[in-house]
This record gives structure tokens, sequence and C-alpha cells, in this order.
């Protein structure tokens, strides 16, 4: 490797990951490749397929007087990273982290972030919509559920506090107190839940129909084509030169929708942006539709630190992910790899029995775990993505880092994106949370926020008895 390409050793996706639910069937697109060569020049190179890539090229195509060529550059099957692999889940933050977002960033920027967030829901209702994609959408009511008593009390308190400072809306936000959250709920023992306005869907069935739409509008899509480096100058023409396993090829604006494997690429952002890895599931019943049927969306909370997210299908199913309670005390096991090709053992049981155990109705329900699956998210070290143009590299853009949040977070942050690329609009213009805005001082900086956080689930070393 010369002194003027960007290269790390170890977090680049590796091979055959483990089937997730949503990518078990084969696909048209899982081998595509536009052309058999790869062109040796190009005007943008977008490096990952899953929502931050595909949505950034999406509305960079959107403006039809854009004359521009467009690579989508993918190490393996389209799709096949975090979005192929998550709950699909569009659920905003509404309450829950403001308090602490307004303490590091201020009151303005938390109610920026969360009406932020909020948008979402309609603006993935209204692509949907638009583009008449069969995924699987539905707006829906998420339950935050408490079944610790005393971070149910806490958590009602800052609550409580948040309505009185009005620092964000929270018209949309219902709170249920304990003696009637069980029945609401539908989750046994729960101390009091929030209800507020969410989403769930196919994600990967979205994305490729996409890219299906966006090949139509000739884009370029080469899947098992991983990037192994980026020069670190520009050619005489502007142009960055990126290697890759089936060759190179020039382009003067790059963008970065690499999320946990960001690192790889740019090592700058090693510390800025840390892969973690996660485990999901899916449970369904012999029963199908007869099961109990669940309205809503779920984020079941034990205590301050261990959670789980939970959506239903519309075909009776189930999807659940979570279980840090198995194995987030083993730090080895999910911080700082990219091995999704392998299940985390000790916690697959985890899932056994989720339905008749945690919810009301569902005892006699034969719900059982038909498969389970790993993902690699990217964990940001302050917990905000980073999103713009790359300090020192002029054309080269990222949108990575939306530690395991992307869902109500990507979609309007990658049209923010394709301004700044297409039109060169300044960050600031482009409508995007200011503190998403990457920077030399967030790239650099030696304090993690995300690590002093998490650091009390692996100091102990102890298994949760949750």
């Amino acid at each position: 490797m010369t002194n003027n390409q960007t290269k790390t050793g170890n977090t680049a996706p590796v091979d055959n990951p483990v089937p997730s639910f949503w990518n078990a069937d084969p696909r048209p697109l899982d081998d595509f490749r536009s052309t058999e060569d790869l062109p040796s020049e190009i005007d943008i190179v977008i490096i990952g397929s899953g929502i931050a890539g595909v949505g950034t090229a999406y509305h960079l195509l959107q403006d039809t007087s854009f004359k521009v060529s467009i690579a989508i550059l993918e190490a393996r099957d389209p799709c096949s990273g975090a979005t192929g692999r998550n709950g699909g889940h569009v659920k905003p933050d509404a309450f829950l982290n403001v308090p602490r977002n307004a303490k590091i960033y201020g009151a303005a920027a938390a109610a920026e972030l969360a009406a932020f967030e909020a948008s979402h829901v309609y603006a993935v209702k209204d692509l949907v919509e638009r583009e008449g994609l069969d995924c699987d959408f539905n707006i829906t009511r998420a339950l935050d559920v408490f079944l610790d008593p005393e971070h149910a009390k806490q958590t009602e308190a800052a609550y409580r506090e948040l309505v009185e400072a009005g620092i964000v809306d929270l018209r949309d936000t219902s709170f249920t107190p304990k003696k009637d959250a069980e029945r609401v709920s539908g989750v046994k023992g729960a101390q009091c839940c929030f209800s507020y306005t969410a989403a769930h869907l196919w994600p990967l069935k979205m994305i490729h129909q996409l890219l299906q739409l966006l090949l139509n509008k000739d884009l370029k899509l080469y899947s098992h084509t991983p990037v192994s480096s980026i020069s670190g100058t520009q050619d005489e023409n502007g142009r960055w030169a990126v290697t890759t396993s089936r060759g190179l090829i020039k382009a003067p604006k790059i963008i970065y929708a690499t999320n946990g494997y960001t690192g790889e690429l740019l090592p700058e952002y090693s510390r800025s942006i840390v892969p973690i890895r996660g485990i999901c599931s899916h449970i369904s019943s012999t029963k199908g539709t007869d099961t109990p049927h669940l309205v809503n969306t779920y984020g079941i909370r034990f205590d301050a630190r261990n959670n789980d997210y939970l959506i239903p299908r519309p075909d009776g199913s189930i999807i659940v992910g979570g279980a840090r309670q198995r194995f987030w005390h083993n730090k080895d096991r999910w911080y700082g790899t990219v091995r999704d090709d392998e299940l985390v053992d000790e916690a697959v049981s985890y899932f056994d029995d989720y339905m008749q155990r945690h919810f009301r109705g569902w005892e006699s329900s034969g719900a059982k775990v038909d498969s389970v699956w790993t993902g690699i998210m990217g964990y940001s070290a302050d917990f905000m993505p980073h999103v713009g143009e790359i300090p020192e590299k002029p054309g080269q853009f990222i949108i990575a880092g939306f530690t395991g949040h992307g869902m109500p977070q990507v979609l309007l942050s990658t049209k923010g994106v394709a301004s700044m690329v297409r039109d060169g609009v300044p960050f600031e213009n482009s409508g995007l949370p200011r503190i998403f805005k990457t920077t030399k001082a967030r790239i650099s900086a030696k304090r993690s926020l995300m690590e002093e956080n998490l650091e009390p689930l692996w100091r102990t070393g102890r298994e949760s008895k949750l």
C-alpha cells in the first residue's frame, strides 16, 4: 500500500453472513452487476447499498436535469448489511434521550433532532406511496414499556420535566401509568408505558425495489465488488481513485454509506464510528394469524440499560431484537466486531418462548423461533451520525454512524446529502440537524461518550439475571 492510500485491516464486510429473515430467499439483484467490467471512471461513486447509499442515489436522481453517472459499489449482495438485517422498525425517539441530548448539545438542538426523527415516519410513507413500493409498510403506535419499578419512576419524572419545560413537542406522546399499563400494552409486569407514532416495514424489499427503479434510470450497481482503498490525493482532474476487487474506478465525488464498516476505508473515523454486533429473531406460530393480534410496535425496557425491540408482521409473526442481557457483559462478543457470519450462541435461546413469557394471551400461542441472525451496526462516539463533506477531502461525503437507530434518521439524511453533492448546498442549509455535521473536532475527539455510557456493561463481566 502506497503512502497516498488509506486503509485499515480488519473491519471489512465478511463473506457469507448468516441469513436474516428478510434476505433468506434469493432475489434477482443479489449478484447483479450493471456491466461485466467496472468502468474506469464515473461522476459519483457510492460505497454501500443499504438505505443510506440507495436513498442518496434516489434523491440525487430525483432531479431529472442532473445529468451524471452514478455507481453503487457493494461488497456483498445488495442490502446485505444493517438495512437488510435490522428489525424493520421506524421508531423515533420521542422523549427518552431528549434530556441527555439537551444536556450535551442544548435544548434547541435536542428539539431539532426530535422533530427530524418524528418526520421520518411520514417521509417513509410518502416514499412508499409515491413509488408504489410493496414492502409491508404500516403506520402504528410504538409502545415503550418499562418493567423495572425504579426505572419507570425515573423515566416518568423526566417526562414530566420535559412537559413542564416545553423543550420538545410532546403532543403525539401519551403516558399510561402502572394501573393501566399492563392491559394497555399487553406486556406482563408493565410498570408504565408511553406511546407515539411509529411504523414498520420489510426494509430489504423497499431497498431492492428502489434499486430496480434506479437501474431503470441508468444507475450502475456492482455487487460483490468490495472497495479496498481510496487514494489519499486527487489526480490532476480532481478525481479520487477507488481500488476494488475488480479493478480501479475514478470519480471526483465519493459517498461513504458504510456505517459500521467506515473505519476500513476512513481510518480517521475508527474511533468515531465503531462496529457493534446485534442479534435479531423471527418468531412464528403454526396457528398463523390465529395468534393474538398485536397492533403496536414495542420497545421493552427491562431496566436503564437492557431493552428489546419488537414489531408485529402482517402474517401474524413477530420480529424481536435485543438480548443484550445474554452477551453484552462480554465485550469481545459484540464490540468492534464485523462478524455477522456467526451467531452469538449464548444469546440464541433468549428468544425461546419470548411471546409466552412477556405477553398476555400468548401462553397457548405455540409461538416458536424459526430464525436468528446477527448484524453489524455503526455506533457513534458522541451518539450522533456523521453526515456531510469529509474535512480536508473535497468531494468526499459521509453518511454513517447511526448507532442502531438509523430507520428514523437515514432517509431524510440522504436527501440532505444529495443536496450537498448535487447542488453544493452548505450543510447548514441542507435541512439536517446541526449535530449530525461531521467535523474535524468530532472525528479527532479523544473522549467517547458512547464508551463511557456502555463501559458499565462490560466492567462487571457478569451476565444480567434478566
